[in-house]
Order: C-alpha cells, then sequence, then structure tokens
C-alpha cells in the first residue's frame, strides 16, 4: 500500500457549486436519511462510495456511520493523519482503488474525516471532494443535535447520569475564527461529575469559562449546569465580568444555597489582545509565550468560589488585565490535571503540563490536537490515575493582522 499528501485544492469554480446545488436541490433531500445524502453525493462525484467516520467521544477512534466499515484507529493510519492535522490524504487499496481521506471541519471543530472509493484521482475529483466534504459537516452539525445515531455511535461506553446531563449543557469542544480558537477536553469521558468549560464568541469577543464544583455527583454536575446557565443568561444581555459572576452567586444561592462552584471566567478582545479575568477560587491560568511558560503571569490572589458565601462579602470581584501577544497560549485547568499520577507515582505538575503544550506549539501542532494527546498521556500510562476530574481549556490568540 502506497500513501502520499495533497496540497489544499483551489478555491470551488461554478462547477463545484453546481454540483451541491444538484445534490441539495434532488426533492426530498432535506428530510432524507443522512446515508441517502451521502449516497447522493457520491452518485453526484461519479465515484464508487463515500464514507463518513466520526470522532467518538475521546478522540481515539474513528467510528463509521456505515456498518460495513470498521472504526479506525486515529493514532494508526492514515485516516487519523487527516483528522490529527487536518489535512487531505490519498492512498491506494490493496484492491487497486484510490481511497482520499479528507477532515470533516465545521468552522473550527474537528467533527472526522469523509472516504472517498474512486478509480482515480485528479484535481477535480479532489476539489468537488472537498465541497462535499464541507456540505456533509454542516448537516452532522445540524443534526447530530437530535439525531441519535450520530451520539450513540461516538460513545464506546456507557454514559453515567451526570455527565449525560452536564454534557448536554457543553458547547463545541472547538470554537474560533481568524484571530483565535478555543479548545478544550475533558476526562473522564462518561463519569464526570462537576467540571466544565464554556466559550462563546461574538463580533469582537471571545467569553471563556473553567469551571469546578464542589464534589463528585449528581449535584455537581447540576451546580455545574446551573452556573453555565447563568454565565449564559448575563452574557447575553451584555453583563460585563462582575456582573455577570454576580449573577451565578445569585443564582447559586438561591436554587443550591449548599453548593459551590471555583472557577475562572475571562474575556479577550480579538483584535487588540485585552485578556480580562476574575479568578473564583480557582487554580491560576498559565501563560505560554514564545514556546515557553510566563511564570506567574496570570497568577493573582483568587476571590471567593462562587455560590452562596460569596454573597456576603462586601468587596467587588476583582477583574484582572493583561495584553497578549500574537501567537500567546493561554491555559485553564482543573487541579485533576496537575494532581494526575504518573507512571511512577509522581504528580504530573505544572512543569510537565506546561512543558507538553510547549513542545506541541514548537512541533507546530493544532490547538485541539495538543489537548487531545496531553489528555490521552494522563489517561494511557500503566499506572496513571486520574485522582478527580481533569478539564484542559486552551485559548489561542493568533490575529489574522498580525
Amino acid at each position: 500500500m502506497t500513501s502520499a499528501s495533497r496540497g489544499d485544492p483551489v478555491s470551488a469554480p461554478d462547477d463545484d457549486i453546481l454540483l451541491l446545488e444538484d445534490v441539495l436541490s434532488e426533492p426530498g433531500v432535506g428530510a432524507r436519511d443522512f446515508a441517502a445524502v451521502v449516497n447522493r453525493c457520491a452518485a453526484a462525484l461519479g465515484v464508487h462510495q463515500i464514507v463518513v467516520y466520526l470522532a467518538d467521544l475521546q478522540q481515539r477512534h474513528l467510528m463509521p456511520l456505515t456498518e460495513i466499515s470498521t472504526p479506525l484507529d486515529i493514532d494508526a493510519c492514515l485516516a487519523g493523519w487527516a483528522y490529527r492535522t487536518l489535512s487531505l490524504r490519498v492512498e491506494e487499496s490493496p484492491t487497486g482503488e484510490v481511497m482520499i481521506w479528507l477532515p470533516l471541519v465545521d468552522g473550527t471543530e474537528r467533527l472526522g474525516v469523509m472516504c472517498v472509493h474512486s478509480d482515480a484521482v485528479d484535481a477535480a475529483t479532489l476539489r468537488r471532494s472537498r465541497s462535499i466534504a464541507a456540505l456533509l459537516a454542516m448537516m452532522v452539525t445540524s443534526k447530530r443535535a437530535y439525531k441519535e445515531t450520530f451520539v450513540q455511535r461516538t460513545r464506546t461506553e456507557t454514559m453515567q447520569l451526570p455527565a449525560e446531563m452536564l454534557r448536554a449543557y457543553l458547547p463545541p469542544r472547538t470554537i474560533g475564527n481568524a484571530d483565535v480558537v478555543s479548545t478544550a477536553v475533558l476526562e473522564p469521558a462518561y463519569e464526570v461529575g462537576g467540571d466544565a468549560f464554556d466559550h462563546a464568541l461574538t463580533a469582537t469577543t471571545l467569553h471563556a469559562a473553567m469551571l469546578d464544583s464542589m464534589g463528585h455527583d449528581l449535584a455537581s454536575g447540576l451546580t455545574s449546569v446551573v452556573t453555565l446557565a447563568a454565565c449564559r443568561n448575563a452574557r447575553r444581555t451584555g453583563a460585563d465580568l462582575p456582573e455577570l459572576v454576580s449573577c451565578v452567586d445569585e443564582a447559586l444561592a438561591h436554587w443550591l444555597p449548599d453548593q459551590f462552584c471555583t472557577g475562572v471566567l475571562l474575556q479577550l478582545e480579538l483584535t487588540t489582545g485585552a485578556l480580562r479575568w476574575i479568578n473564583c477560587g480557582h487554580p491560576p491560568p498559565l501563560l505560554i509565550r514564545n514556546q515557553r511558560l510566563v511564570g506567574g503571569a496570570l497568577a493573582v490572589e483568587a476571590d471567593p468560589p462562587m455560590g452562596a458565601p460569596a454573597t456576603l462579602l462586601d468587596a467587588p470581584r476583582r477583574v484582572h488585565e493583561i495584553s497578549l501577544e500574537p501567537g500567546d497560549r493561554v491555559l485553564l485547568y482543573t487541579d485533576g490535571v496537575t494532581e494526575a499520577r504518573m507512571q511512577d507515582g509522581s504528580l504530573f505538575g505544572l512543569d510537565r503540563f506546561a512543558d507538553s503544550v510547549i513542545r506541541a506549539t514548537a512541533g507546530g501542532e493544532l490547538a485541539p490536537e495538543t489537548l487531545r494527546r496531553l489528555i490521552h498521556r494522563l489517561l494511557d500510562s500503566e499506572h496513571s490515575k486520574l485522582r478527580d476530574d481533569a478539564t484542559i481549556l486552551m485559548v489561542e490568540w493568533k490575529p489574522a493582522s498580525a
């Protein structure tokens, strides 16, 4: 078997637009089963078959949306390479058929890959395949909110009830635009209790949060869900950071007076790199600049955790500010990351945590792939053990103007 890499195809010309219009204009296509749409795409492209694979919840395997195919190991095949690097790959199958692997990406979120089975490959086939991959990625995103098949295919274990509740409120794993990428991972994937993350974009600002609720049960998950809802409710009415945290304090005090939640909530101005944040009893964020950890850059005295105790304080929440430089990476995390046990029994710690990200940055690794590999490192060592939920959110500011 041989393999080869192909560069990005040129921009889609008019005939590619007509190809997508042909697929979408067929009567009933909007209500069709996803598999039928994929088959229609293959027919329009003039190839043998198109198979869609979605990454499982822990990003270890690519799970096919057809029973005739088998799962693929993301770390051990060309399909996984396409997913990890967001690059197109081409290989020849043992039967002489050409297999074109393309990443399925919605905005900046990696969904999986698409495989095109064809007799031959040329520039037009590659270009049109990319257009169809973009179409199918949007369809996956629009349908997975209510199509249980997608959810079932991307799970390899039974989800515990607290995790089911919490994950229903989490945003996409990765968001971004031309100026910023925000990406997160959360383990244990099927048993998470109180950890959560949030991120959202406006025209000018990235909003992000890292949360860690007291305990590891259904009440913990409920605390995080109420906190997420309060954050979003305040944010969508234009509340500034101090008002936003006050809304969380009041919501928890009213609905869950016996619970509290630590967290870091931040806002990043996309054009200037101005970063503002409030630390509510949480481990301080880390700043990585020019492939080194800037010690203490974001380490400030923390305010009390969010919840009923905070409503009794007279002092307002303190907002901290710093100016980022292009290429900076900001890491938010819960203590389950740094307190994870390694094979030799030692704690993973801040130094190893930062070093892992620095090495990945130096190697040109994409931010989502950096976190995927890092969390697997914590899980896969023979004697490693998570002592608590482990969640990481990384913000990378890379303004287009720079």
